[in-house]
């Protein structure tokens, strides 16, 4: 495997598995700073905020500092600040996505006819009457966002739940519309903010992930280099009706430290 200056992991079946680290997971991000190589971690999920993360990956031995750790949710409130500064917004989402927006400052929407966007998230707390506001703001010219579009999301002992795409399948399927733009993976947004952290262009950067359709699709299309670990959904057997082919194909992100080659 190529030498990089900067590795951006996904979190989720790359670094942990629930509440477990992926054996070797510690020691090759401790060998890889001390080699000079940054590093990022990424998460599409917008149920917990970049705290938690931060906590949970120091927690179990891995340092890091907040501005370490991106998730969909960070992603998503720093492009709306930035770009719909006079929009009112309705959420589909839970409170850790609330309060990232209510932190830069988004305003919510009070009814349906004031609503300029709806942002579609993963949410175990969704119900009809959230439907209803979506749909009558769409209906009245609103614009819809994502943080995400995953179909599933990990969680504990290997179960995994709808995500945010079954939310947006339900409101694709009574207004036939969907999001105009998803924020979090597969978008290249999340890897903009991610290269902005470490200071490197993306062709010096490599995307290390579990998931085909999200982290190695999004990988590929920033111009970096792309690396598919199996300890998390995908299966060897996937590579062979994938649409994308990974750069290095690895049982763990363990064997980043014994597969790298010398050199830049």
């Amino acid at each position: 495997m190529k030498r990089y200056r900067g590795y951006i992991f996904d979190l989720d079946g790359t670094i942990y598995r629930g509440p477990s680290l992926i054996p070797g997971a510690r020691e090759m991000v401790e060998w890889l700073r001390d080699e000079g190589a940054g590093c990022v971690f990424l998460s599409n999920k917008a149920i917990q905020t970049r705290n938690t993360y931060a906590e949970k990956l120091n927690r179990l031995g891995i340092p890091v500092e907040l501005d370490d750790v991106i998730n969909s949710s960070f992603v998503t409130a720093s492009f709306l600040a930035e770009h719909e500064t006079a929009a009112r917004i309705f959420v589909i989402g839970e409170r850790p996505l609330l309060d990232e927006l209510a932190a830069a400052g988004i305003r919510m929407a009070e009814s349906p006819e004031e609503t300029d966007i709806v942002v579609i998230s993963f949410d175990r707390t969704f119900h009809y009457g959230k439907l209803d506001f979506a749909y009558n703001a769409i209906m009245n010219g609103a614009r819809i966002l994502a943080t995400n579009a995953d179909k599933t999301c990990p969680v504990e002992d290997g179960i995994e739940l709808p995500d945010a795409a079954s939310i947006i399948g339900a409101l694709k399927a009574i207004t036939g519309k969907e999001p105009e733009r998803v924020l979090g993976k597969p978008s290249t947004l999340i890897l903009d903010v991610a290269c902005h952290r470490l200071g490197l262009a993306p062709a010096e950067c490599v995307m290390v992930g579990d998931r085909l359709e999200t982290d190695m699709v999004m990988g590929r299309a920033a111009g970096m280099g792309t690396a598919l670990v199996l300890t998390g959904v995908t299966r060897r057997s996937d590579l062979d009706q994938a649409g994308v082919k990974p750069d290095y194909i690895l049982e763990s992100v363990a064997d980043i430290r014994g597969s790298q080659s010398p050199g830049p």
